[in-house]
């Protein structure tokens, strides 16, 4: 069998070389119409011949490439990544799983050491710094103190990852976010490997992976399950995507950030629906944007429902490169190569598309979004309104404005008001708290005195200020912009408010080398913004608690408090169990809010704030100028700097290189640890997988409605003594302040599983109470949803979830699949799937069924208060069957309705005939080393 069966295996002779490669100029030329296929589409085609093996990758494969149209196609493409990229929360899983497969071979009598990541594999601990200290030059060490004292168990587990597996390299602690440390140092554009050129691309265990579509490489965020597949040599498969194509025109206005405009992006491509589909963007107008504002646009894919944001690779992108501290080799490969082979961006007009959305940058305005959803734009102009109406509409609360709530102003007092205070002073006692609370209309009013301090805190207070997440981190004009916003607000003699929590969480070092050197970091840390870590912080719920008496004001009074944040996430209770509402918005906005302290005020009209002498400040009055921040830019970026902090990338900090790790190429486990636990999935798989069955006399575990996230189904941020999870802690001796966080339990198996449906925001429609809670149905006991799996485990009784639309959308979380699989679930029925999670649960061995087109339980009557039986998969099965379920009610009717198994590929099907793609895998290798 040839590799090549097209004969397109040519030579390119580069300044560091001569090397092979795959031509599509030499498709071209034997009549294949490449120049009408996007370049996404171009790099998957190039993957399939590159990979060629007719088996994994077969010719049939490639000619569904070759001939894509406009409408996709129903069959399922191979995608072989060239590397995987992992965060700690996701990747210890991983590791977890890889680490147990090797225990399952040596218990087999095989040789373990042959379980081996295949291709490399980036693994950047990110999510696991939370934000204790703030407001402080000390917050950053102390926070890493934390977190390495919550985390040391973990990190030795992954030290000895990196020890132990081929192709596996970690980067500590404290050096930044995954997604940043990609597109500023890992990601080549093009790979050399072996003496062949091919395009730079990668999944990741992070649903944000697609920042670096900004630079010109495709790369998308996967579940850990499909991730490991991809590690272990198995092909990644997906049905053909349609291609919308973004055209931009124009240039941004003054005053409009790159933030403003992925926001306003966010509404455009939720609005057409991109949902499993890849977005391509050209267009005059990215002349105009740099590779940070395209990387901030590719970040936020999953926000937009599609898999990627890809822009081609063009002189911004080795204008980037160079910056960057890219090599002039590498950056002559790149060109040399895309150029070659038909991967540069030029002749766009030619290009086919699925869709073409335009969008004129001169219409971009100051924009925000929330209060839980990235997609639900805001206008600057019209967020005190909208709030007003939010406050209504969602809290039933009738708003008063701010001057007539109470006469009484928020006053600072002085022990030595005209003196000069002394010198040594005696250390301080604990400061005296009280609260007291007034309320009119609903609306709710907490006055707090603090020490000498007392101030007004009201529904709409921003509780929660963070400059974090690599989505705005990454963009040096937003973030030298907000430190301006802080040295304008200082020179105005104003200050952010008492109640707010703040905090900078850059995703690399390189950042705050530049604003050290702009001089910009004191005007920060003068308004309290002190770094508080790399990572990745508010993004991902790691805000810390609240201080004392904000946290008992907001729970005792129920105050409908906000965050602010320059994230990509706003979902409910990811940023804080106790803010309701979040807002995305650029970092400089951050700054702002964080001065007035509030939502409910226009910063176009109204002051921010009033300096000593009584006189109004404005918006306008602190915000820098265009010119301004290239002014500084110009200054501060520097090559040397990206050298400096990468080249030191791997080494840790004195705690890290200090960590005892096992030594041995098998895992120690320990049965008595709460972090790590080998996973039950492998241990005594048999050679071959059982026959396929029917699901007979199923119950209903959870009743769900529309955008259940991941967040939901497996939530990352803290959890109570009184949750399942927090019990079975406590029984085994932890005590209530040594929790962590779910995520930073992922891995152990028994944590999770107690985790699963445990969001304390999730409505479950068989429950009379919010949060992880479910009626037993056979007796009409209202449980948590563990221990009500728990009985229905004891009876033998297979489990199913209904849900709306969207289901799974969110963060690309494994959890969300193996918890529910752990849990006895059989199926999920939604009326529609996040991409991730719908072939996660294929992964896991659940089986995603989907109602036909416009039917929902609702119109079909369906309470989940039914006993239900799924028939047709146990004969026949194949892509996108329609199977029956029988839905037989209290009363002995029947309801009998057809829905679509989501199993898209054959391959998905032998998948799930396995129980799930590592336990396919597993099988594989075992078979071959017979």
């Amino acid at each position: 069998m040839s590799k090549d069966p097209y004969q397109i295996k040519k030579s390119v002779h580069t300044k560091n070389g001569s090397f092979t490669y795959y031509s599509l100029t030499e498709l071209e030329r034997q009549g294949y119409k490449i120049h009408k296929l996007p370049f996404s589409i171009r790099i998957l085609l190039e993957n399939a011949l590159r990979n060629f093996d007719d088996f994994s990758v077969t010719k049939e494969n490639i000619e569904t490439l070759l001939h894509w149209t406009p409408k996709g196609s129903e069959k399922d493409i191979p995608f072989k990544p060239a590397r995987v990229l992992m965060q700690d929360f996701t990747g210890v899983p991983a590791v977890v799983d890889i680490a147990a497969l090797r225990a399952e071979v040596a218990r087999k009598g095989k040789n373990p050491n042959l379980i081996n990541p295949l291709i490399p594999v980036d693994l950047v601990i990110d999510h696991s710094v939370q934000v204790d200290y703030f407001g402080t030059g000390y917050a950053y060490k102390r926070n890493m103190d934390e977190e390495y004292k919550r985390n040391t168990e973990r990190y030795q587990f992954l030290k000895w990852a990196q020890n132990s597996f081929d192709n596996f390299s970690v980067v500590p602690p404290g050096m930044g976010i995954c997604h940043q440390v990609n597109l500023e140092y890992l990601s080549k554009v093009v790979v050399e490997r072996n003496g062949e050129i091919f395009p730079d691309t990668l999944v990741g265990t992070d649903s944000h992976t697609p920042m670096v579509n900004g630079i010109g490489v495709v790369a998308w965020g996967v579940g850990g399950i499909e991730a490991e597949a991809a590690i272990l040599g198995q092909p990644i498969y997906f049905i053909m995507p349609e291609v919308i194509g973004l055209k931009l025109t124009g240039k941004l206005p003054l005053g409009s950030t790159a933030t403003d405009l992925v926001l306003t992006i966010a509404e455009l491509l939720r609005k057409f629906g991109v949902v499993g589909k890849f977005v391509e963007v050209f267009g005059d107008g990215l002349r105009n944007l740099s590779v940070p504002d395209r990387a901030t646009i590719g970040n936020m894919s999953p926000e937009f429902g599609c898999t990627i944001t890809y822009f081609p690779v063009d002189d911004k992108t080795l204008e980037y490169m160079r910056k960057s501290n890219r090599s002039e080799e590498q950056i002559a490969l790149v060109e040399t190569y895309c150029k070659t082979n038909m991967f540069w961006r030029e002749n766009e007009d030619k290009i086919t598309y699925t869709a073409v959305l335009e969008l004129d940058l001169t219409t971009i305005e100051p924009t925000v979004a929330g209060p839980k959803r990235p997609q639900d734009k805001i206008l600057l102009k019209d967020f005190k309104d909208k709030f007003i109406d939010l406050l209504d509409t969602s809290f039933d609360r009738k708003y008063i404005a701010h001057g007539d709530r109470e006469v009484e102003k928020s006053i600072t007092r002085w022990n030595s008001e005209g003196g000069d205070q002394p010198v040594n002073k005696p250390k301080e006692k604990a400061l005296a708290i009280e609260i007291e609370v007034k309320e009119k209309d609903g609306l709710k009013t907490v006055w707090i005195t603090r020490g000498q301090e007392k101030f007004m805190l009201s529904d709409g207070a921003v509780v929660i200020a963070a400059i974090t997440s690599c989505t705005n981190t990454s963009n040096p004009f937003v973030m030298v912009g907000a430190g301006l916003v802080a040295r304008k607000a200082r020179e105005h003699g104003i200050d952010v408010k008492p109640w707010v929590k703040t905090s900078l969480a850059p995703g690399s070092k390189v950042v705050t080398d530049y604003l050290e050197k702009a001089d910009l970091m004191k005007d920060l840390e003068a308004l309290q913004f002190h770094l508080v870590g790399y990572g990745c912080t508010s993004c991902i719920g790691n805000s810390g608690p609240l201080p004392k008496q904000i946290a008992k004001a907001v729970d005792e009074h129920n105050l409908v408090v906000t965050s602010v944040l320059s994230g990509n996430r706003n979902f409910e209770a990811r940023i804080h169990p106790q803010v309701k509402m979040n807002f995305l918005m650029s970092p400089m906005l951050v700054v702002a809010y964080a001065i007035a302290g509030r939502v409910d005020i226009d910063l176009i009209n109204e002051p921010i704030s009033y300096d000593s002498n009584q006189e109004p400040v404005f918006l306008k009055d602190i915000w820098p100028s265009d010119d301004e921040i290239n002014e500084i830019l110009s200054r501060v970026l520097s090559p040397k700097d990206f050298a400096k902090n990468y080249g030191e990338i791997f080494e840790g900090n004195e705690i890290w290189r200090n960590l005892e790790i096992p030594k041995g190429k098998l895992y120690e486990w320990d049965k008595n640890s709460t972090y790590i636990k080998e996973i039950p999935f492998f241990h005594d798989i048999s050679e071959h997988p059982e026959q396929l069955q029917e699901i007979q006399n199923a119950r209903a575990l959870l009743v769900l409605g529309d955008s259940v996230t991941t967040d939901h189904i497996s939530p990352a941020g803290a959890f109570s003594a009184e949750s399942a999870s927090g019990k079975y802690l406590l029984e085994r001796g932890v005590k209530k302040e040594s929790f962590n966080s779910y995520g930073s339990r992922r891995g152990n198996d028994e944590v999770m599983v107690r985790g699963t449906f445990a969001n304390v925001r999730i409505k479950n429609k068989l429950a009379d109470k919010e949060g992880g809670f479910t009626k037993f149905l056979p007796t009409g006991e209202e449980l948590n949803v563990y221990d009500a799996a728990e009985k229905y485990m004891l009876a033998k009784t297979p489990l199913l979830v209904l849900a709306g639309k969207e289901y799974g959308s969110g963060s690309s979380r494994d959890w969300a699949a193996k918890g529910t699989f752990l849990l006895g679930i059989k199926a999920v029925l939604a009326e529609s799937y996040e991409r991730i999670h719908r072939s996660n649960l294929v992964g896991m061995g659940v089986l995603p069924l989907q109602y036909k087109n416009g039917e929902t339980a609702e119109k079909l009557g369906i309470t989940g208060n039914e006993i239900f039986t799924v028939t047709g998969i146990a004969n026949d099965i194949k892509p996108l069957k329609e199977i029956q379920i029988t839905a037989k009610n209290e009363q002995g009717k029947e309801k009998i309705f057809q829905v679509i198994a989501r199993l898209d590929s054959q391959i998905e099907i032998e998948y799930y005939h396995h129980g799930g793609i590592l336990q396919y895998v597993l099988r594989q290798f075992l078979q071959k080393e017979n």
